[in-house]
């Protein structure tokens, strides 16, 4: 099993991966196989949400993410100033561009459907392209599924990616194919090397080590220009809960008390939540943001680093490069064995992931060995287990903003206590990984990022 570092850290806009940035790319994916198919030039697009799509599709921007992928809009290149302006055009318009010489009727306000049945079987997060022909037959339909962090699967790509993992042989494209953290620990053992060398090795098979450097470098330039973003802005987020934006406030308190010799110990945690906080206000703004491992998630993994830079010995540029690939080995390895999708396993899929990233990227940073960085890794996840997803008016604020920084603060405690061990310890990562599976199939479908349980129901939205 390989997962890019790439593919857990994609750079795009909020205010989620599931619901935004994968349904972009679903729309996008359709216009392809559509202009390549034979179809009479005439006809409308239709598409149909289903599941935690349909549930908190308008809080998240579901709508608005298909109509601006079927503008041509990629989450990496979209400009978040330019959103409303792209929307304006294409109701304007009434139709969409398939191919140079095939358009469709398509009207954003009746074309896109919310249905509030029962989801998809293939995933919580299933949506359903058609183009129709004058008198309403279907002349060619895709349903895909937007499986969390940006990714996307057909119908019957999701079919086969679950057949196989539960037949998968090892992939003989990179030289260490772990696909669990036993195996991680073993490979690492025969071999000598650290789970980042392990890494980079994966990663180098398709590009040199001066390009990966170099990639890697882009992706945390991106996460702190979105922080620094963050942190300047103030006013209310979008979306009706007139939700105050929090952390340029804190932030400016934080520096006015710097250098005062009356400050608390724990002001290092104030520190570490306002990274977060940033990241995630932004990001409930339709913001750039990267999926670390998600856009729900996104706050953890930059404010741990930042944390690291800030306020940890020795810390450098190559230390974040360290800490970006030990992360993304154990997302990988979470996504690969369960999932990253609150719509299908709850928060604990999401900031649970992110957490036990962050530690174990944080572990490595700091000189942690193999077994050291995997303890981590299973203490922020361990204590993440059965977090719900609920988010109040389908939007990711809250509790997904403060979310954030409580994530952040455990992988640092989760990072630490790791360190003052050997690596020994009772639960494996796999073990936990297993459970938080398991977890999110016993868990109710209201707290799966449908809005319909938890606090979503039971806060008064103002």
């Amino acid at each position: 099993m390989f997962l890019s570092v790439f593919d857990i850290f994609k750079i795009g806009i909020g205010p989620s991966s599931s619901h935004t940035m994968g349904p972009m790319v679903a729309a996008q994916r359709f216009l392809s196989t559509a202009a390549g198919a034979s179809l009479p030039r005439t006809g409308r697009l239709t598409v149909t949400l289903h599941g935690s799509l349909a549930f908190t599709g308008k809080g998240h921007g579901t709508d608005r993410a298909v109509i601006l992928g079927l503008a041509g809009e990629t989450p990496q290149t979209m400009d978040p100033d330019r959103v409303d302006e792209v929307l304006r055009q294409m109701a304007e318009r009434g139709s969409v561009v398939v191919a140079d010489d095939f358009m469709v009727a398509f009207n954003p306000a009746r074309d896109v459907i919310f249905d509030f049945g029962p989801a998809l079987k293939g995933h919580a997060n299933g949506m359903v392209f058609r183009i129709l022909d004058d008198d309403s037959n279907t002349l060619i339909a895709e349903t895909y599924f937007s499986i969390g962090g940006g990714f996307v699967q057909t119908e019957a790509e999701r079919a086969a990616s679950v057949a196989a993992s539960k037949t998968e042989k090892p992939s003989v494209n990179v030289p260490y194919p772990f696909r669990t953290a036993a195996e991680m620990l073993e490979m690492g053992k025969r071999s000598g090397l650290t789970i980042v060398e392990m890494k980079r090795a994966n990663e180098v098979v398709s590009q040199t080590h001066e390009e990966l450097d170099a990639h890697l470098d882009h992706i945390w330039a991106a996460m702190r220009d979105c922080m620094n973003r963050g942190l300047r802005q103030t006013g209310t987020l979008p979306g009706g809960l007139k939700v105050k934006r929090r952390a340029a406030e804190i932030y400016a308190k934080l520096g006015e008390e710097k250098g005062n010799n009356a400050i608390q110990p724990h002001q290092l945690m104030d520190w570490l939540s306002v990274y977060a906080m940033a990241v995630n206000e932004e990001n409930a703004a339709g913001g750039k943001v990267v999926t670390a491992p998600t856009n729900g998630a996104a706050g953890v993994i930059p404010a741990t680093i930042r944390y690291y830079l800030d306020h940890c010995l020795g810390a450098d540029q190559q230390g974040i490069r360290t800490f970006l690939l030990a992360a993304a080995a154990i997302g990988g390895l979470i996504k690969h064995n369960a999932s990253i999708s609150g719509a299908e396993v709850g928060c604990q899929g999401e900031v649970g992931s992110a957490s036990a990233m962050a530690s174990a990227g944080l572990c490595a940073a700091l000189g942690g060995t193999n077994e050291q960085v995997e303890n981590a890794a299973e203490i922020a996840l361990e204590h993440h287990l059965g977090m719900t997803c609920d988010p109040v008016g389908g939007l990711v604020q809250v509790p997904c903003i403060e979310r954030n920084a409580f994530g952040a603060v455990k992988a640092v405690t989760a990072a630490s206590l790791a360190l003052r061990g050997d690596g020994t310890h009772f639960v494996p990562l796999d073990t936990c990984v297993e459970t938080m599976r398991q977890t999110g199939l016993d868990m109710n479908e209201r707290y799966k990022e449908t809005s319909t349980g938890g606090l979503a129901v039971n806060v008064v939205e103002c």
